[in-house]
């Protein structure tokens, strides 16, 4: 990123303002509803990818462990813990495998080839939340294809979360499921970090320095617009911000075919 302005340096500071309110807010969509807009300014993932996955390992840890406090503080609310580990184990005996051929094709594909496939899935995800028919999963078959699906694509670009929340909603009780996600996102993510440095990729490192409080920023104000969250629905904004996604997608994919 040596090479950007200082406008561009702080659109990627306000970039991960959002990534740290989104995920903070809604339990997962840090990466999947912001590196759309950091490849529209700089179109290379495996600059920003190494960044997203250190925010979710600190920010995944920080979530967890507020919840696991907060359980212990509250035991008549605990519910059987803030973590559902039964469900968590058996599905990552279903991930791992898909998970691993990500990070695999991660590595191997040309940036151009792996920026399109990361626009075409957050443009299919942004139609779901248009339509406010977001993926959900009450088969068995089609929850383990969109485990394996949300494994894989979570290898390739970290945004698989959303095909791995329609069935995680389903089968993790509610007071347990944003605190159970977040482990996995730890567990998911660690892979991928120890991927980066097996192939040498350039972990960022200074740029840590000021993009993890911009992001720290943003997990603030998620905190407390989760807190509405849990006691309002909100599709309005959730329309709206497929419908953000789906132009920064398709502007993504014509610059990526040479359109603009």
């Amino acid at each position: 990123m040596a090479d950007l302005l200082g406008w561009q340096y702080a659109l990627i500071g306000l970039i991960f303002v959002w990534s740290g309110f989104v995920r903070s807010g809604l339990g997962f969509g840090g990466g999947v509803l912001s590196l759309p807009f950091l490849l529209l300014i700089l179109d290379e993932p495996l600059v920003f990818l190494p960044l997203i996955a250190a925010h979710l390992l600190v920010f995944s840890s920080l979530i967890a462990l507020q919840g696991y406090r907060r359980n212990r503080r509250e035991p008549e609310s605990a519910g059987g813990g803030n973590i559902d580990w039964a469900y968590l184990k058996s599905s990552l005996k279903i991930m791992i495998i898909p998970k691993l051929v990500g990070v695999f094709g991660l590595l191997t594909l040309p940036a151009d080839i792996m920026t399109s496939i990361i626009f075409g899935i957050v443009l299919v995800y942004a139609i779901g939340y248009v339509l406010d028919k977001p993926f959900r999963s009450n088969n068995p078959y089609l929850d383990k294809l969109f485990l394996m699906l949300g494994g894989y694509v979570s290898g390739t670009s970290l945004i698989g979360a959303p095909l791995i929340v329609a069935v995680y909603g389903t089968h993790v009780a509610k007071h347990q499921l944003r605190d159970t996600l977040f482990v996995l996102w730890f567990i998911l993510v660690l892979i991928k970090v120890i991927s980066f440095l097996i192939a040498g990729v350039d972990l960022q490192l200074i740029h840590h320095l000021w993009l993890l409080p911009c992001a720290f920023v943003g997990h603030l104000l998620g905190e407390r617009f989760h807190r509405a969250l849990v006691t309002a629905e909100t599709p309005l904004f959730f329309r709206v911000l497929g419908a953000l996604l789906i132009l920064v997608s398709l502007v993504g994919m014509a610059r990526g075919f040479g359109l603009l």
